[in-house]
Formats: structure tokens, sequence, C-alpha cells
């Protein structure tokens, strides 16, 4: 009878001892930081890796637990788009970070905003 009093706790005893856990981090040697899933808080646990493919650079982030996820640089440099699924990826720049959401999960990469072009003013443009 004692035993059947502890089991309920047992669960309890093991979310207390893995609660102070670091959370898994993706093999590879440069990271971003995802949240993966509805609530998922941001860490810095998302391996990040370049390729290229059929002429387009494409960015593939490997999750923790063996999933991954590709995008493809947009040419003119405005972002990422998926490169696999249904999901489309939804951007928005914040902070000095390009965040991008596919479904349920959001990563966040850092950018480099390019200078703009100067233009010549309208009265120098030489005509021949």
């Amino acid at each position: 009878m004692a035993k059947a009093a502890f089991a309920p706790i047992l669960p309890l005893v093991l979310a207390a001892c893995s609660q102070g856990a670091p959370p898994p981090v993706a093999d590879g040697p440069e990271h971003i930081a995802c949240a993966l899933g509805e609530g998922a808080q941001f860490a810095p646990v998302c391996a990040v890796e370049r390729a290229t493919a059929a002429d387009e650079a494409l960015v593939i982030v490997r999750h923790p637990e063996g999933g991954f996820r590709r995008f493809t640089m947009l040419k003119d440099g405005r972002g990422l788009s998926a490169a696999d699924g249904a999901d489309l990826a939804q951007q928005e720049i914040a902070g000095g970070l390009l965040e991008v959401r596919v479904g349920a999960d959001r990563y966040r990469f850092p950018i480099k905003v390019k200078a703009p072009v100067p233009t010549a003013p309208a009265g120098n443009v030489a005509t021949g």
C-alpha cells in the first residue's frame, strides 16, 4: 500500500530534476535563437548551415531534436523564404534581427543592413 501512495509524486520529482537541466542544442558550429512550437521561448539551440543547390543560396536550420527547416535566401537580399513544406515564411525585422515564422516555429537571424545606394541628382545626368 505504501507504493501506491508515492506513485503520484514520482512525476513531480522527475519534473523537478529536469527543470535545472540546460535545453538540448543542435549539433553545429553556428547557432541562432529559435522557439519551436506554440508558446515556446527563444533559446540559442538551433544550428545553422549554409549551402547552394540549383543556383540558390540555402540556409538550413537544424532543431535540437533532429528536425530541420530549409530556407532560400531571396536574391534581392530582403530575407528568407521557406524552401519546403506548405507553410509560408512570415518575416519582420526587429532589434537588428530578422525574425522568421513558419507555422508555430520562430527563428531569429542576425542581419546586416545594407547602406542605400546613392543616386545621382537629376541635374547631373550626362547626355550624349
